[in-house]
C-alpha cells in the first residue's frame, strides 16, 4: 500500500517538531525521531525504556546520508557497504567523535543500514537525513509488526503511526560489525 503524500508530509512535520513516528520496517514497525534532536531521542527512550548506554540503529535512504556521521570507511569496507544495501543488514561502524553519545551510547561506533523498505526509505528521502530506527515496543517485550501493536504498548505517546506492510522479515535485521564481519545479532 503507497502511503498517502499528506502522511508523509505530517511525519517530517512531526519529526522536524521533535515528535516520536512509528512505521514500518523489513521486519517490525520502528520508532523513529531525529537524530540529531537530544529531547526527541531522549523521549523516544522513555517509550521504549531503553537505556541511553546502548545506542541507537540509524537507517537512512541512501549511503550518502549516513556519511556525515561516520567514519570514512576503507575502499573495502565501502564496497562490502555497497553491496549489502539496501538491504536488511545493519553494520556497526565507527562514529564519529563528534556523533551525540545519545545515538552511539558508551561505544566509539554506531549501528547503521540503508533500509530496503519503500516507505521507510521514503520517509528518510523526505526527512533529508537519517532518522533513528528502533523497534516500537518497550523492552523485554516482542517487537510490534502492525500499527495496532504500536497503539496497544504506546497508545497516544507515539505523534504518528505511518500505516503500511513490513518488509515480510520474520526476524529482525541482522547486526554485522564493519570491522571484522562478525554477526553481531543473526537475522
Amino acid at each position: 500500500m503507497k502511503q498517502p503524500d499528506f502522511a508523509l508530509r505530517r511525519a517530517l512535520h512531526v519529526l522536524r517538531q521533535g515528535g516520536v513516528i512509528a512505521y514500518p520496517t523489513e521486519a517490525v514497525y520502528g520508532l523513529g525521531c531525529d537524530p540529531l534532536d537530544g529531547a526527541a531521542v531522549q523521549r523516544l527512550l522513555e517509550l521504549k525504556g531503553r537505556p541511553l548506554h546502548k545506542g541507537l540503529i540509524l537507517i537512512a535512504a541512501e549511503l550518502s546520508q549516513l556519511l556525515p556521521l561516520i567514519q570514512p570507511p576503507s575502499a573495502d569496507r565501502l564496497q562490502l557497504l555497497r553491496e549489502s544495501w539496501p538491504g536488511p543488514v545493519t553494520w556497526v561502524v565507527a562514529a564519529r567523535p563528534e556523533l551525540p553519545f545519545w545515538l552511539r551510547g558508551n561505544h566509539t561506533t554506531v549501528a547503521v543500514r540503508v533500509t530496503g523498505h519503500p516507505l521507510a526509505a521514503a520517509l528518510c528521502r523526505a526527512f533529508g537525513g537519517a532518522l533513528v530506527s528502533t523497534s516500537a515496543n518497550p523492552a523485554g517485550l516482542p517487537p510490534a509488526r502492525s500499527p495496532l501493536a504500536v497503539r496497544r504498548y504506546f497508545g497516544g505517546r507515539v505523534n504518528q503511526i505511518l500505516h503500511g506492510a513490513t518488509g515480510g522479515l520474520r526476524r529482525p535485521t541482522e547486526i554485522r560489525s564493519l570491522a571484522d564481519g562478525r554477526v553481531l545479532r543473526p537475522a
